[in-house]
């Protein structure tokens, strides 16, 4: 059976994730190597990986049409960052270099020029 190792690259599939495998070939002619990578699709097989996680994945049987490998076993795992903490770097990102004040004061005077008031319509 063939073992590989790479790396995780897409988990937007059901029951399917995107490996993707790099190797070193030698050119025929100039007798230098690059190197040259291969996606496989990969059944997890009830492991939780996550993009950018490296995996070690086994060839087994075809599960499908292009699936024949599932993973083995996780070898490094890449840090998940949480959906609250992005959302606090992007606020943070947006007002960087200003004074909080200003900003608080922006916010307060944003959200009272909105306001309109319906009984001065005539």
């Amino acid at each position: 059976m063939t073992t590989k190792r790479g790396i995780v690259s897409g988990t937007k599939m059901t029951g399917t994730v995107s490996v993707t495998v790099e190797r070193y070939a030698m050119h025929p002619i100039y007798r230098k190597q690059f190197r040259v990578s291969k996606a496989f699709l990969v059944d997890p097989n009830g492991i939780e990986v996550g993009k950018g996680d490296e995996v070690e994945i086994t060839e087994c049987r075809p599960i499908s049409k292009r699936k024949h490998f599932k993973i083995t076993k996780v070898i490094k795992t890449a840090p998940r960052t949480d959906e609250m903490h992005e959302e606090e770097g992007v606020e943070e990102a947006m007002h960087r270099g200003k004074d909080p004040k200003d900003v608080q004061e922006t916010q307060d005077s944003k959200e009272t020029s909105i306001s309109f008031d319906s009984s001065s319509k005539t």
